[in-house]
């Protein structure tokens, strides 16, 4: 029989409370186990000292029998000292963000550049003189009149 040691789930919704089990792995998580090893209590802080509660004697049985840990439990068990510290793994594509997100972000920065160039010109535009309308030759106007008056 294939034992482990893990987390069964206790308590209401959004209250988790877990207890810590030797339960034959081919049972459901918050099914049938065989004996009760501690309890894990995540609302309190990491400090507390009844945050997570082991019966070390009961461990340390089950692990001779062949049982195995849960990763979270390892975990537990290493900052116990009842077993070695294991290695957490890095999981860096759960924590990446998904495709649209990506594209949401991309067209956000794309309309901020916009319009901070859009505000650029504005107050480039407002700063510079005007450009002034090219003045009308009065000169030419007078002359032309004149042209046309025949020669005495």
């Amino acid at each position: 029989m294939a034992l482990a040691i893990r987390l069964t789930r206790g308590g209401r919704k959004n209250r988790p409370y877990y207890r810590i089990v030797v339960a034959d792995k081919r049972m459901p998580r918050d099914g049938r186990f065989i004996e009760k090893l501690g309890t894990y209590d995540p609302l309190l802080p990491s400090d507390n000292e009844n945050r997570v509660r082991l019966v070390k004697e009961r461990i340390e049985y089950w692990l001779s029998q062949g049982a195995k840990p849960s990763e979270r439990v390892a975990i537990f068990l290493g900052k116990a000292g009842i077993i070695d510290m294991p290695k957490q793994s890095n999981r860096p594509n759960k924590s990446q963000q998904s495709e649209k997100t990506k594209l949401r972000i991309a067209d956000k920065e794309q309309k901020r550049k916009a319009a901070v160039e859009a505000a650029a010109e504005a107050s480039q535009a407002e700063t510079a003189p005007a450009p002034e309308a090219p003045a009308e030759e009065p000169a030419a106007e007078a002359t032309a009149p004149e042209a046309e008056k025949p020669a005495e």
